[in-house]
């Protein structure tokens, strides 16, 4: 587990199968990770059945973020690349918990666990031009725009474009 001021951050659990899988089948957030189709429950389980996997032979990590014993969100480091020293970074958190400095506290943990016990060079993360909440979140822990990806996505039958952030450990 990974403690913050507020929150921790630890390893999906089986007892998240049935939170994981209302948030995977929640349609309004298909488009953050380019799901086109309804997951199983028996995929979700398989899922957190292997989430336990290494890093470094799963190239992926999901950690769930929680206060008070109550998972309110969930942040992934995707497209590991232990060669390159970088890994991508995605966060979200429950409605009724955004706007009380969660996701801000759970991403300064996470960065903080990739650069000083990972020893990553950079973390990256895509985020839609018109999202500005997570541009936000992501700039105030010193991500930085480096790109620009033009009508990049299709979100509700409209061209989105899409913006690359990186943050290098200095």
């Amino acid at each position: 587990m990974i403690r913050g001021k507020n929150i921790e951050l630890r390893a999906v659990e089986p007892t998240d199968v049935d939170l994981l899988y209302a948030w995977e089948n929640d349609e309004s957030l298909w488009h953050l990770s380019n799901t086109l189709t309804p997951f199983s429950r028996f995929d979700i389980e398989q899922y957190v059945l292997n989430a336990g996997q290494d890093i470094f032979a799963a190239k992926q990590l999901r950690l769930m973020i929680v206060i008070s014993d109550k998972a309110i969100g969930s942040i992934d480091l995707f497209d590991f690349e232990p060669a390159h020293k970088r890994a991508g970074v995605g966060i979200m958190v429950v409605k009724n918990e955004r706007n009380k400095g969660y996701a801000s506290e759970a991403l300064h943990v996470l960065v903080e666990y990739c650069f000083n016990v990972l020893h990553l060079h950079q973390l990256f993360c895509n985020i839609s031009a018109d999202n500005q909440a997570s541009i936000s979140l992501f700039s105030k822990e010193g991500f930085e725009i480096i790109g620009l990806k033009k009508e990049w996505l299709l979100i509700r039958n409209k061209w989105v474009d899409e913006y690359i952030l990186q943050l290098i450990n200095r």
